[in-house]
């Protein structure tokens, strides 16, 4: 048996290589962005303290390429159709177009209009090579089995609108250390058996490089981070997480289909949701930069950097078991059941740490001396 034959191989050979080679070369990436001074400064909206080379995203594109190239070299592609093979590098190549937008934006300070352009122009692209959302099964609207295959113009906007929303999700998710990195690894991951369970073999090697990739830049990238990914990594990661759900679970696009990725990814598209909302009531531009988002939210309410990190982390591997088990994957019921007990232990573990501390912080206060009641009055009759 090759490993050509043995998907399921394929994509755990792609997974460690492409986590290999990103953490192997985060800290070259790392001196040479300090070398050259390629660092985000800290602001009041950010969270870190010292200047802070973003160029991680460059380690991250290397190891998902790679992994993929060597596995194509290897002869692990032999099991795709021609024009399934053409739709992982045609994902390879836009994802690569979105990493140098967000790479120029990293070194040149772009405004969101020029980069929102470019984004719409290489999905447009994109989507003229295959990579589309091209029909919908709507059961309870049509009375035939088949699905509406969409006019071109309306599949157009559609994949657009996705590629381009959920890129800037990732985006705007990337506040915390290992925030962003971190979700992207667990969605990739929850698409890898996603894909399998609905045999899109194709879907599932890009989000096995995905998560393994991501994987790779946690190490450097968790709190305390040595490393950011920058623009350039997060729209790579958006890019690539909503351009794989469109090449696997959501390619037929059947009602069901199209549901997960957005289950899986239903976190950062609803604190995206919120934030533009809530900015536009406010009469701001979408683009207006504040501390609206979830992870500042639960800053806010007492949550160190890293529970609040955990607790986004645990919140996603469940959206990604509940996809599970809408795609009918193969012991679905018993990956949400641990799904679920890993987020209410955590939730319960973190409530009770949060409350011990507290008590802790107010044992403290009351030892000190001015806190202390004293009486000096005299008692004399």
């Amino acid at each position: 048996m090759t490993i050509a034959s043995t998907p399921l191989a394929v994509a755990v050979v792609i997974f460690l290589a492409a986590a290999l080679v990103t953490m192997v070369t985060v800290p070259l990436v790392r001196r040479l962005g300090l070398r050259h001074g390629f660092t985000d400064a800290p602001d009041s909206r950010k969270q870190h303290s010292v200047p802070m080379v973003r160029l991680g995203g460059v380690a991250m594109v290397l190891g998902f390429s790679v992994a993929l190239g060597l596995t194509w070299l290897a002869g692990g592609f032999g099991m795709l159709i021609p024009a399934r093979d053409q739709l992982i590098w045609t994902t390879l190549a836009g994802s690569l177009c979105f990493f140098i937008i967000g790479l120029a934006d990293d070194l040149f300070s772009l405004s969101p209009w020029p980069r929102l352009a470019g984004q719409v122009a290489v999905a447009m692209v994109v989507w003229s090579q295959g990579v589309r959302i091209g029909a919908i099964d709507l059961p309870w609207a049509s009375s035939t089995a088949d699905a509406v295959v969409l006019p071109g113009l309306v599949s157009l906007i559609a994949t657009v609108i996705w590629l381009v929303g959920i890129t800037n999700a990732i985006n705007w998710l990337d506040g915390l250390d290992g925030l962003a990195a971190g979700v992207a690894g667990i969605a990739a991951i929850g698409l890898v058996s996603v894909s399998f369970s609905l045999h899109q073999v194709a879907a599932a090697f890009l989000a096995a490089a995905l998560a393994g990739s991501c994987l790779g830049f946690l190490r450097h990238n968790f709190n305390p981070a040595r490393i950011f990914m920058g623009d350039g990594g997060s729209y790579f990661l958006g890019f690539s997480l909503a351009a794989i759900s469109i090449v696997g679970p959501a390619k037929g696009l059947t009602t069901v289909s199209l549901l997960l990725p957005l289950l899986i990814l239903s976190l950062p598209l609803a604190d995206m949701s919120a934030v533009i909302m809530g900015r536009l009531s406010s009469g701001h531009s979408p683009f207006y930069p504040d501390r609206r988002h979830l992870h500042h939210r639960l800053l806010r309410a007492g949550f160190s950097h890293r529970r609040t990190v955990l607790l986004i982390y645990v919140f996603t591997q469940w959206l990604a078991a509940l996809a599970m088990v809408v795609a009918n994957v193969e012991m679905r019921f018993l990956w949400l059941g641990l799904a679920t007990a890993i987020l209410v232990g955590t939730v319960v573990v973190m409530q009770r740490q949060k409350q011990a501390e507290l008590a802790q912080e107010a044992a403290a206060e009351d030892a000190l001396p001015g806190n202390r009641q004293s009486c000096s009055c005299d008692h004399h009759g």
